[in-house]
């Protein structure tokens, strides 16, 4: 019996059922590409990078637009007046955070970044009260930094003027600032199990952007059947967990409840307060996964930043020029950069605010959700629509900075050389689900940039142009790589 035809009417029936169940479920979305049954909107958002594909849907769509990842639902903000709107003046409606498939898996709803509900708020409010008192904002972690900043001259000093990638120096540097809070010790940078760390985070960072990681967000039940290079992902991602487990092991068998010694030292001790509360948010994943997450917020984006600068200064030696200037005129040669002498160099200010505005390290942003049914310009977004603010829109919006794609600390210059805020300055989001790492992440930038600055010149390696122009990795992006010589002054 030949079964061609009815399998063929059989299909076709399903795609109807599946279009229809599309179209119904649309409402009154703001507009977007149709999508196609399971697959959504993968042939427009299918490019060199999602954020060039969402450019192009903006341009035909606007600034508030529906797209499908697969079978899932997102609306997307560009600019920064739909940013804004959404994150700040809508702040509680738009504080959820979407957990792609990827994050479900890993996280599991625990930890700092891709919890939602009480979870999410008793532990970022746990965080930043114990990051404020193990320093966050003081002058204890400051002098954590100057520490680490001392360090970090040392090595460069080793190099002798010979030209080296920079990247994995700046990320011990900078890992060892938060892991000083989180784990109450910096490591030696010669240390094997702190180097296998950061090269697993590394890793994973890298191979997020790989086409396997991006099926598994659309296809998660389909590709977790499947063999392929994305298992390795979460291989390295429960390494990682062993890894901070260790460290929590040795936390809980010299504990002193009496006398916390860093954030690790906060969370036991909470633990212990509530283990005999049944819906208590304080216990092992959790800690877990807040110490991860605090510790990749804490060293990939900052070391990420602070490479991308020193490649901006290589490629505008003017501009390092007269940032060396002012930390003559303020600082001198015989004492380290506090973060007092900030208020005082507003040209050093404004280039770090341009090179974190250029730089956009997450230029999608990290998804959020609605919380609740919400009205937002006219269109109804669902209780769990995942939104997407493009920070990229932000930071590169022309209505907010003159020439947006030209690296220029002008753009946070007055017309008296007076540094001048930008309500467009994005760089750590905005509203509830705001970067809890940004007051730790402004002084590493400072004291880190002005510390090498001051003690060395930046040259190139060679002759060749060097290209400022960035490589995207999926959600992330970075600067190509390059090597400089750190020569001294």
């Amino acid at each position: 019996m030949d079964l061609t035809g009815p399998l063929l009417l059989l299909t076709a029936v399903l795609f109807l059922l599946l279009l229809r169940g599309h179209r119904a479920a649309r409402g009154n979305l703001p507009p977007g590409p149709r999508p196609l049954p399971l697959l959504g909107n993968l042939r427009q958002l299918w490019g060199p990078s999602l954020l060039h594909s969402l450019l192009a849907l903006r341009d035909q769509y606007g600034p508030v637009f529906t797209i499908y990842m697969g079978p899932h639902r997102a609306v997307v903000l560009w600019g920064y007046e739909a940013v804004k709107e959404a994150l700040v003046d809508h702040a509680e409606e738009f504080s959820g955070r979407e957990g792609l498939a990827l994050a479900e898996r890993t996280s599991k709803g625990n930890g700092l970044f891709f919890s939602n509900g009480e979870t999410w708020q008793q532990l970022r409010r746990f965080a930043l009260s114990t990051l404020r008192d193990f320093g966050m904002g003081k002058r204890s972690i400051e002098e954590r930094i100057r520490e680490e900043a001392h360090y970090l001259l040392e090595e460069l000093g080793k190099t002798k003027g010979i030209p080296i990638d920079p990247t994995f120096v700046l990320r011990r540097s900078v890992s060892n600032v938060i892991c000083s809070v989180v784990f109450g010790a910096r490591f030696d940078y010669a240390d094997q199990e702190f180097q296998t760390l950061l090269s697993l985070i590394q890793a994973n960072f890298r191979r997020v952007d790989t086409v396997w990681v991006q099926l598994y967000n659309l296809f998660p039940t389909i590709m977790n059947l499947l063999p392929g290079p994305h298992h390795r992902l979460f291989e390295n991602f429960e390494e990682q967990k062993r890894y901070v487990a260790g460290v929590v092991q040795k936390h809980r068998e010299t504990l002193d409840p009496s006398s916390p010694r860093d954030y690790t030292d906060a969370f036991l001790i909470r633990m212990q307060q509530e283990e005999n509360d049944p819906d208590t948010k304080f216990h092992q994943d959790n800690l877990l996964l807040s110490a991860l997450d605090l510790f990749f917020g804490g060293t990939e984006t900052t070391s990420t930043t602070l490479r991308y600068g020193l490649l901006l200064l290589l490629k505008h030696p003017q501009v390092a020029a007269q940032v060396q200037a002012e930390i003559e005129r303020e600082i001198g040669q015989q004492r380290a950069p506090r973060m007092e002498d900030r208020a005082k160099m507003p040209y050093t200010d404004a280039v770090i605010h341009e090179i974190q505005r250029f730089a956009d390290v997450l230029p999608l942003g990290v998804p959020h959700a609605v919380t609740r049914d919400t009205q937002f310009r006219g269109y109804a977004l669902p209780k769990g629509t995942a939104v997407f603010p493009i920070l990229h829109s932000v930071l590169h919006d022309p209505g907010r900075f003159a020439d947006p794609e030209t690296f220029d600390p002008g753009h946070f210059l007055d017309a008296d050389g007076g540094f001048q805020k930008n309500a467009a300055f994005m760089a750590f989001s905005a509203g509830k689900r705001a970067c809890p790492g940004e007051g730790l992440a402004r002084m590493e930038l400072f004291l880190f940039l002005t510390t090498i600055l001051q003690r060395f010149a930046l040259r190139p390696a060679g002759p060749e142009e060097l290209d400022v122009s960035p490589q995207y990795h999926g959600f992330g992006k970075l600067p190509r790589d390059y090597r400089l010589r750190f020569v001294p002054r």
